[in-house]
């Protein structure tokens, strides 16, 4: 097993590489003063199976273009070097949230996204809390392999849950599976029975409405569930109407914290007790002050590293999202 990560996670990489009990393989990526840009392995990987890991969010140093291009161009040179088999490790995945239509001529970014790496001759992906997991499946052709944040989230809340009455919501309908199976995680974790909840939402043209809230709420700890932050909008809205209903105190959860645009408002919003994401995402466009006193990391890397070592060894995913606790 040879497992590389791009530059630009090459943080998340390493501890991944340290759950498995190996070195990061040696890789080179080298800028032209025109822009363009290559990148190769330093070693051999013929007859290999080869592991590459980039998270495809955008930072100040590299676009969510520039590196999902640098990704590809590596799946392709690590391809031709000779690797058995090829997976692309993508902890976040960009442009997930554009798998359907929803105006006349729309693209389907996300099926063409599958099309790029899959040119690239990849055997596998492996991504963590895609936006709609059946969308992500039905996108590619080879074997996808989703994993998600029900069990570190739900061990993560373990202590921070009191006695009183508790309660997982969705910020939106197209979100309730997602808050369900949480839910469902949470209560094998704490062994008492938890509420549910969810937020009307209507988009259209940028704009979010619908104020509906579905679910008793009173006087319990709301936890409120989703993919990811962008700008933290709709988390702060939901937050919002489960205090204005009665909700005790409000917690957020989310595998990827992108926080463009006025997330450090929102994140640092006393609506808000605590926000939790994993680090598929490093929080560099949050200030470091908001940052230390809101929001709560937790690490996905010996998840990402169990589920390439049972890959390589042609072991069970499902057992390690869904096994006993």
């Amino acid at each position: 097993m040879k497992l590389f990560a791009l530059n630009p996670s090459r943080a998340f990489g390493e501890k991944v590489a340290q759950a498995l009990g190996i070195s990061l393989a040696e890789h080179e990526e080298r800028d032209f003063e025109d822009g363009e840009h290559k990148a190769r392995p330093l070693e051999s990987v013929r007859g290999e199976d080869v592991y590459v890991l980039q998270s495809l969010n955008g930072d100040p140093q590299q676009s969510v273009n520039e590196k999902l291009c640098r990704l590809l161009f590596f799946l392709g040179a690590v391809r031709d070097a000779g690797a058995r088999r090829v997976t692309a490790v993508i902890p976040y995945l960009a442009y997930a949230r554009k798998d359907r239509r929803t105006k006349p001529r729309d693209p389907l970014t996300s099926r063409y996204l599958a099309m790029l790496l899959e040119a690239m001759g990849i055997d596998g992906v492996v991504s963590l809390d895609v936006h709609n997991p059946a969308a992500f499946q039905n996108a590619f052709r080879c074997p996808t392999h989703t994993l998600d944040t029900r069990r570190l989230f739900a061990e993560h809340m373990r202590e921070r849950c009191d006695d009183g009455p508790l309660v997982v919501a969705s910020p939106d309908p197209g979100g309730v599976k997602r808050a369900q199976g949480f839910r469902e995680m949470l209560e094998a974790v704490l062994g008492r029975e938890i509420g549910s909840a969810y937020m009307e939402k209507r988009r259209s043209e940028g704009k979010v409405s619908g104020t509906l809230l579905t679910g008793e709420v009173e006087g319990a700890t709301v936890l409120v569930v989703d993919d990811l932050i962008s700008s933290g909008g709709t988390l702060l809205r939901a937050a919002r109407a489960c205090l204005d209903r009665g909700a005790s105190r409000v917690y957020g959860l989310a595998a990827h914290g992108l926080f463009v645009g006025d997330a450090n408002r929102v994140v640092s919003d006393p609506q808000l007790t605590k926000l939790i994401v994993t680090d598929s995402v490093p929080p560099t466009r949050l200030d470091a002050e908001v940052a230390s006193q809101h929001l709560e990391v937790v690490s996905a890397a010996p998840l990402f590293a169990e589920a390439i070592r049972r890959l390589h060894d042609n072991g069970s995913l499902t057992e390690l999202l869904e096994g006993p606790l």
